[in-house]
């Protein structure tokens, strides 16, 4: 037994660091002069320069595709979470037919190619002038973030008993209060959990984010840092330090909430 731990001890370690490598790559490479980037960038540069993360915010003003994403995937897990939690509860907790069908139905529309559906969205928010706005991004979202959150949120109410609203009903509360002080205290981690993955999800849409704005206003990270373009060549120092920005926040709400989002994900894959 010894052995074998010792050999699943050596698989994980060296599966983290396989993974955290071209991070730590990324990180060096946004820290090394452009010039050395170019001539085989050093595994870590000496000195380490912070001029490309300068040039994100004193040329590039970087910080308005960072406030973008911001507003477009926090409201966006706004609604999926509130939206998304009554729907959920509905279909986990409410008898009537053709419930397997519709929840099947929430989980295709979920793995639908957003490919397929760009061009008569674009028809469609153009006609109600809703290109290169926030609710032209966050209304696409929820497209296919809703049925992520309703999935996940469905698995989590099915596994609380059900004899816990049944009995603050019994005392006189109604279903919407019984689902507000009873059971939403309850959902807290698979709501949590629910909440980063739509957050995450959000933050990092490239596809309906490019072809629904129009210029630097609206545009969210991804977008922006794939339209980076230098003079004459492409700016990889500067292109490296946006990654790291816009990944170590995200990355970092993650590691913070973990244990709340594994919480969250394993119950919610119990069924009741």
């Amino acid at each position: 037994m010894r052995g074998r731990d010792r050999w699943a001890t050596l698989v994980i370690v060296a599966l983290v660091l396989g993974a955290a490598f071209p991070f730590y790559r990324a990180v060096a490479g946004s820290l090394t002069p452009e010039a050395q980037l170019f001539e085989g960038a050093p595994l870590w540069p000496s000195p380490p320069v912070l001029e490309h993360y300068r040039a994100l915010f004193a040329e590039r003003e970087f910080w308005l595709p960072i406030r973008n994403s911001l507003v477009v995937a926090g409201a966006t897990t706004l609604f999926c979470v509130t939206i998304g939690s009554l729907c959920a509860y509905a279909l986990a907790r409410l008898r009537f037919r053709g419930k397997a069908l519709l929840l099947g139905v929430i989980l295709a529309v979920s793995m639908f190619p957003q490919i397929a559906i760009v061009s008569p969205l674009f028809l469609l928010l153009r006609s109600v002038r809703l290109i290169d706005t926030y609710p032209g991004l966050i209304l696409p979202y929820l497209t296919f973030a809703m049925p992520l959150a309703v999935w996940l949120l469905v698995g989590y109410f099915r596994q609380l008993p059900a004899e816990l609203e049944e009995a603050a009903m019994v005392d006189g509360a109604g279903r919407l209060r019984a689902f507000r002080e009873v059971i939403v205290p309850l959902a807290l981690p698979g709501l949590a959990a629910t909440a980063i993955l739509t957050f995450v999800y959000s933050w990092n849409e490239f596809l309906f984010a490019l072809s629904f704005t129009l210029g630097p206003e609206r545009q969210t990270v991804p977008v922006a840092i794939a339209l980076f373009r230098g003079q004459y060549q492409v700016p990889w120092g500067q292109v490296l330090a946006a990654a790291i920005v816009a990944t170590a926040p995200v990355a970092a709400l993650v590691l913070v909430f973990q244990r709340r989002i594994v919480q969250g994900l394993t119950a919610g894959a119990v069924k009741g």
